[in-house]
């Protein structure tokens, strides 16, 4: 007998329907399992047939063949074992209500039957519910994932025997198996930051470069000697960022699902993303790839922050590959067997050494660096990167009195607040476009809304020239000044906001000129 039934798979973030064709004919006993599945897929055989023997039912001893359609897509993982075993019980006539046909099944079996959770649900779900299906039978372990997609009917089984009894009209032990939909405003409550911009002690200048990156979505890059408090005001930056919307927690959740990442007991992401690869890393784990193409730490970092500590520690190759995703806010992972589009819009904060030993530059202490140390040190970091970085701020170490001063520093809350006003102002301006912050804006957008006055192009003209800057850190600049101007609350932008801009471009001229 034949049977068909569907489950779905993953390439990269976006789910494909999978129909799972099983055929039971006489002859010799064997199983066949055709359909492009790698090795997880091909092993699927005998956890299903064990699986199924372990549960109480009859494991057909016939000539077995199972086909994976569309055969020319690379199917991956164990998510179809559960539909395997349907499929199997389905065209031996131990399931016998024809209600399968209308449930996308996902879930990969243990020896005994027992249903265990897989990677990329949230995902898969999505795409199914845009293809237009609405039933789905997963892993009880997924269904806090799973229970933030509304219109859709989940049923979340323990074990194959649960979901066989179902299908066959048994449906008394149902209740605790349908999965409710919840609220993610019930759950997306702001969460105490550990580190607190109160405990930092001076860096104004830092802490306003940082304010306006929050503001406006803008990559940081801090030079200072070691100790300077470098690390901890990035680790503080996460507080003042506006909190996730529920299309970017989903966005979020969905890289973290597919990545394998995902917390299963909280089901979704409510804070954005601090990833913090060591300097040693790999392009691949940065950039996603390998075998199964899986997101790396930029995709990880999507709609939150990659920090990047001892930036010219890491190697040239991998600093370049930041190139694309700074500039369009994804990246494509091409391998030889497919080519995959990751989501990778991140605020960039990076910080780094003006040299060797850290002190060129400082006011207090001496370099023992040699001009060719410092130049070699530097020289990692090209023109283009330095271009995509919107704000240059340096970093130097604060003396024993402000360390040791009684006053209170502003705390993060405050700062907080006239983020989220600044952002509140971009998603006014930016309402009826597909950016969502001044960072983000096209050429024509800059032209649009950062329109200058006579004394503001004069002041750029003087920059520019003297400064020589690239066409794209002329746009950048421009983008920074409308974020001190939503800031200000200012609809122009004045010449006391470009000339703040402008003095966040000039590190890279004052160490990168030796």
């Amino acid at each position: 007998m034949l049977s068909k039934l569907k489950s779905f798979g993953l390439q990269g973030i976006d789910g494909f329907l999978v129909e799972i064709e099983t055929d039971l004919v006489g002859g010799v006993p064997h199983f066949e399992l055709v359909g492009l599945g790698d090795t997880a897929v091909k092993e699927a055989k005998e956890r299903v047939k064990s699986a199924i023997k372990n549960s109480g039912y009859e494991y057909p001893v016939k000539h077995t063949t199972v086909n994976l359609a569309p055969a020319d897509i690379k199917k991956e993982g164990p998510i179809y074992d559960l539909g395997l075993a349907i499929g199997i019980l389905t065209a031996s006539e131990q399931i016998v209500n024809k209600k399968y046909k209308d449930f996308i099944f996902l879930g990969e079996l243990s020896l005994d039957g027992t249903i265990k959770k897989v990677k990329g649900v949230l995902p898969m779900l999505i795409s199914a519910r845009s293809q237009g299906y609405t039933k789905f039978i997963i892993p009880y372990e997924n269904r806090e994932e799973a229970s933030y997609i509304s219109n859709i009917e989940i049923y979340a089984f323990r074990t194959l025997s649960d979901v066989v009894n179902y299908l066959n009209g048994m449906e008394n032990f149902l209740y605790n198996y349908i999965v409710k939909t919840k609220s993610y405003s019930e759950i997306a409550k702001t969460t105490p930051n550990k580190l607190d911009f109160e405990n930092v002690k001076g860096q104004k200048m830092a802490k306003r470069a940082l304010e306006i990156a929050a503001a406006g979505g803008h990559n940081v890059l801090m030079i200072g000697p070691p100790g300077s408090g470098k690390s901890m005001l990035a680790k503080c930056f996460s507080g003042i960022l506006p909190n996730l919307t529920f299309e970017e927690a989903l966005e979020v959740t969905k890289i973290h699902s597919v990545a394998g990442e995902l917390d299963l007991k909280k089901g979704i992401i409510t804070e954005r993303p601090f990833r913090t690869p060591h300097h040693t890393a790999t392009t691949v784990s940065l950039t996603g790839g390998g075998v199964h193409s899986k997101p790396g730490e930029i995709s990880l970092a999507h709609n939150g922050v990659l920090f990047l500590d001892e930036f010219p520690e890491y190697s040239r190759q991998l600093i370049e590959t930041l190139r694309q995703p700074l500039e369009d806010g994804y990246i494509t992972v091409a391998r030889a067997n497919q080519t995959i589009t990751y989501p990778a819009s991140f605020t960039l904060i990076a910080s780094m050494n003006p040299c060797p030993c850290g002190n060129y530059g400082s006011k207090d202490r001496e370099c023992t660096c040699t001009p060719t140390q410092i130049h070699k040190y530097l020289s990692k970091l090209s023109g283009p990167i330095m271009d995509r970085i919107d704000i240059h701020v340096e970093v130097d170490n604060i003396s024993y009195h402000e360390l040791s001063a009684e006053n209170k520093e502003e705390p993060t809350s405050k700062i907080k607040e006239r983020v989220d006003k600044a952002r509140a102002i971009q998603l006014e301006r930016f309402k009826n476009e597909k950016n969502f912050n001044n960072a983000k804006m096209s050429v024509p957008q800059t032209k649009k809304y950062c329109k200058l006055s006579k004394p503001c192009q004069d002041l750029m003209e003087i920059a520019f020239t003297n400064l020589k800057l690239s066409a794209r850190a002329h746009d950048r600049i421009l983008k920074v000044a409308r974020t001190i101007a939503d800031l200000e609350g200012t609809e122009e932008i004045q010449p006391n906001h470009i000339a703040e801009a402008i003095s966040y471009r000039g590190l890279d001229r004052k160490y990168w000129s030796i």
